[in-house]
């Protein structure tokens, strides 16, 4: 069928709500507008599905749900009786419908014969991650859309290891999404019946302790947080979502006595009423936080996202201004913190490791070497980071202490396979904390570090494009860029251009071809002769291609310098 076609099927469907109807009568002329939603499906990848709500195929809504959902009930199907009774834990955020599109996705499994355990309310990303390990369930469905705008809502899936879907299951949720109708496929039972007959188990504050016992676990030196507690002060915000609840009561069981909350954010609200975007990425969502902090004289702030698996800082410089860390800079502050601690406290672990994603900052690596870690890269998204430090440490290779990417995420301890703001709100506070028994903010902290490994520098810049357009230039630009490889860039000769579509390394100067261990990705990565590193890569999740720098320098202003001049030619690729 064509779009037309599709939009006919769907309007004319007993399945849909009068108000649902309603909605596609109301596009009945628009034909850009009826194309953009019904040209194709949502695309599911090893990240599910996300987009906006609304009706169609091309939108986020409960047939889109249903539909994906009976994909994934039969790939577990096909997994056989005992991975059927072993079931699927299902979990949802603060956003609009979030809660709906969970229920509806328990009962399509419930109606296929598969055991659901639905959490009661909203709860963090990593809880999920950890109940699928924690009842050995053998998946896992979580409703967010993390970070993105209010108009977007998502739907990610686990396996059994807690991690996301790896990529052999997650084509064949794809494929069977090709293949069944969005209507007449689904078999789901009522909500009701399915909680009296025990085919869906609700979880709630059994689970939260039980993860949170595994948090605290995480502590290093509950000591010196006692020890400054009277007087160290921090700001928190969840910016209204599920970090409301579990980080304030794990933050308490460290010992910290003033920990000021955001009232404002900490109402729960799928439209995120006082920030334009509920990021912790970006530093306008904390104005309200930096108010208070100012006014309390607090150390530093934290703030989650919405469905708390990420987590940002900002620091007190010491005059009352705070300054925005980073999410590399946050993850050279923790490994620095990290190795120390745990050295200190006699739980770092022979082989200690540190993983991060592949655009994230060199800094880390310099960190964990100095300090006799390994660091190894892996492709960007938890699942891969998840897969090497099972890789890792079932050969014996190594014991990963931490793992991060750049975009504000975290994991820590043995219990979750995603990042996670409980556990890494946690350890920053205690980090934070340590200095201030030093006599240190956490920005002294990061320019101690600067001072001890040398300078970097990093920034990620996003080109955005939108549309059904969008998405061709997307595409283009990758084929363009591959079509004809920079052999300069900004000035500056490009020594290897890397592909890790295919894992090829092309030395620019003699032309010689080798390859490299991670392959299978959309990334392109030029190495410059002046020791810069620029990787170009598609979101698999929004609609733009990201482009990242990483370099390094004698001083902060060459790095500045370095990041400007390479900004300038990103720029250039917007088109």
């Amino acid at each position: 069928m064509d779009y037309k076609q599709t939009y006919e099927h769907w309007l004319n469907s007993p399945a849909l709500s009068e108000a649902e109807k309603a909605e596609l009568t109301a596009i009945a002329g628009d034909e850009k507008e009826i194309e953009s939603r019904f040209f194709d499906q949502l695309a599911f990848g090893t990240a599910g599905l996300r987009g906006t709500m609304g009706v169609g195929l091309y939108r986020m809504n409960v047939h889109v749900i249903r539909h994906a959902t009976q994909a994934f009930a039969e790939v577990v199907l096909a997994e056989g009786p005992e991975a059927v009774k072993r079931g699927v834990a299902v979990c949802f955020d603060c956003r609009n419908n979030s809660d709906v599109f969970a229920r509806e996705a328990a009962c399509v499994m419930a109606g296929n014969g598969i055991k659901a355990y639905l959490f009661e309310s909203l709860r963090p990303t990593p809880e999920l991650s950890f109940a699928v390990r924690e009842y050995g369930c053998i998946a896992g469905i979580n409703v967010t859309a993390s970070h993105n705008p209010k108009e977007y809502n998502g739907y990610k899936v686990y396996w059994e290891d807690g991690a996301q879907l790896p990529p052999v299951h997650a084509d064949e949720v794809a494929r069977k999404m090709k293949e069944l109708d969005v209507f007449d496929c689904v078999k789901t039972m009522d909500y009701d019946t399915a909680v009296a007959e025990g085919k869906v188990t609700l979880m709630g504050v059994e689970t939260d302790e039980k993860f949170l016992s595994h948090v605290m676990a995480q502590v290093n030196d509950k000591a010196v947080v006692e020890k400054v507690a009277d007087s160290f002060k921090m700001v928190f915000t969840p910016f209204h979502g599920t970090g409301y609840k579990l980080i304030p009561e794990a933050l308490k069981r460290l010992g910290m006595k003033h920990v000021i909350c955001v009232p404002e954010q900490m109402v729960i609200d799928g439209d995120f009423p006082t920030v334009a975007s509920p990021n912790p990425e970006n530093p306008e969502g904390f104005y309200l936080a930096v108010d208070i902090a100012r006014k309390e004289g607090a150390d530093f702030i934290l703030g989650s996202d919405p469905d708390a698996d990420r987590v940002g800082i900002m620091v007190n410089t010491g005059n009352g201004e705070f300054k925005v860390i980073t999410g590399n800079q946050t993850g050279v502050l923790m490994a620095d913190y990290l190795i120390g601690a745990m050295k200190r406290a006699g739980k770092l672990p022979a082989n200690a490791t540190i993983l991060k994603s592949l655009v994230s900052t060199e800094m880390v690596r310099k960190v964990a070497e100095d300090n006799g870690l390994k660091c190894f890269d892996t492709f960007t998204g938890f699942k891969f980071l998840a897969q090497k430090k099972d890789q890792l440490e079932a050969s014996g290779e190594g014991n990963v202490i931490m793992s991060f990417e750049e975009s504000y995420g975290y994991m820590l301890g043995d219990f979750v396979r995603d990042k996670d703001a409980v556990t890494a709100s946690l350890i920053l506070t205690e980090m934070a904390a340590w200095y201030a028994d030093q006599g240190m903010t956490l920005y002294d902290a990061l320019l101690a570090c600067y001072e001890k490994y040398g300078y970097y520098g990093e920034k990620t810049l996003n080109l955005v494009m939108p549309g059904l357009d969008g998405l061709k230039k997307m595409a283009q630009l990758m084929a363009d860029l591959r079509a004809q490889p920079p052999v300069e860039i900004a000035g500056v000769a490009v020594r290897e251009q890397k592909d890790y579509k295919d894992g090829s390394v092309v030395c620019v100067k003699c032309g010689k071809k080798t390859t490299m261990e991670l392959t299978g990705s959309n990334v392109l990565r030029y190495e410059m002769e002046d020791g810069t590193s620029l990787i170009v890569r598609p979101s698999g999740t929004e609609p733009k291609v990201k482009v990242y720098i990483l370099t390094s320098g004698a001083t902060r202003g060459e790095c500045d310098e370095k990041v400007a001049k390479y900004t300038a030619w990103a720029d250039t690729l917007k088109g």
